[in-house]
């Protein structure tokens, strides 16, 4: 059984709960998520099944879209609402809409973040939330993000509601805290949904519920959507029956007279994807294969 489910992350589950329980229904150990939802968070989380493993690392690369909301007036240790407040200010006067509309576009772009405490990064072989329960500091390595759109959203009482297309690798907590930061207040991320990942939307996905009730019914596998749909972000090389066959053997091959926009990029015959291709680092003038799909 081969396939990405594009599951709804439900509030009070770790991305891992998620896998453990989708191994479980699909019985199956080949299941694997494509980019962590802290578990206070909802959303978009597109989890692959059997051969679909293999293009984990290819989906996770691709843009994500989240609903954040920030809080003013409090900062917390965490980022978020689960934390302790370590910083507070009265919110006396209220940005206004122009103030908090160009302080939201001063984000788009390129920006630099420093990952949260709580979080899974890596400094010297631990994890920096590792430290934090320590009560240890670490200097944390500054990381390079995009934002390629942000929006603000219409929001009861005092709060800050913004839509953000970002790429991997962005800190919704962290962009919170840095938005409160340039209009004068510490700030927290108050909530969090994603709403999207690659070409997976909300209207995509798939409730627990609703894969339960197909397991019932021996129906599970048609919920799964094929492997091309998580590589949609990728450019497509079309091949003949002869080459399909040197794909399906895994051979560099010479690269292709046609431009192609990204790399690497996927090898089909037809409406079947036989692979993964990139050029190849050592050899001008050839391509070589990242990873091979067996029907």
């Amino acid at each position: 059984m081969d396939g990405i489910l594009p599951l709804w992350k439900p509030k009070g589950m770790t991305s891992h709960d998620c896998v453990v329980k989708i191994r479980k229904l699909y019985r199956t150990k080949k299941v694997g998520h494509t980019g962590t939802l802290d578990p206070e968070v909802e959303g978009v989380l597109p989890i692959c099944i059997g051969q679909a493993t293999k293009i984990v690392p290819f989906l996770t690369d691709t843009k994500k879209t989240y609903i954040a909301e920030v809080k003013l007036g409090t900062a917390t240790d965490t980022e978020d609402g689960q934390g302790e407040v370590v910083e507070s200010k009265p919110v006396n006067d209220f940005p206004t809409d122009d103030t908090v509309e160009d302080v939201l576009q001063s984000f788009q772009g390129d920006i630099t973040q420093v990952p949260p405490m709580y979080s899974a990064v890596k400094v010297n072989g631990r994890k920096l939330y590792e430290y934090a329960r320590k009560n240890i500091e670490v200097e944390r390595p500054k990381r390079t993000v995009t934002i390629f759109d942000i929006e603000r959203l219409p929001s009861d009482g005092q709060d800050i509601r913004f839509k953000v297309v970002c790429s991997k690798g962005t800190y919704i907590r962290t962009l919170c805290v840095d938005v409160g930061r340039k209009l004068g207040y510490p700030a927290h991320m108050a909530d969090l949904s994603r709403i999207q990942t690659g070409s997976f939307a909300e209207d995509d996905c798939i409730r627990f519920t609703e894969i339960e009730e197909a397991v019932e019914k021996n129906q599970e596998e048609q919920l799964l959507f094929p492997l091309s749909s998580g590589l949609n972000h990728l450019d497509v090389l079309q091949v003949d029956e002869a080459t399909k066959k040197k794909v399906e053997n895994g051979s560099k091959l010479m690269h292709p007279d046609e431009e192609l926009k990204t790399d690497p990029f996927r090898v089909m015959h037809g409406r079947l994807l036989l692979a993964i291709y990139q050029k190849h680092p050592e050899k001008p003038g050839q391509i070589k294969p990242v990873r091979v799909f067996h029907g």
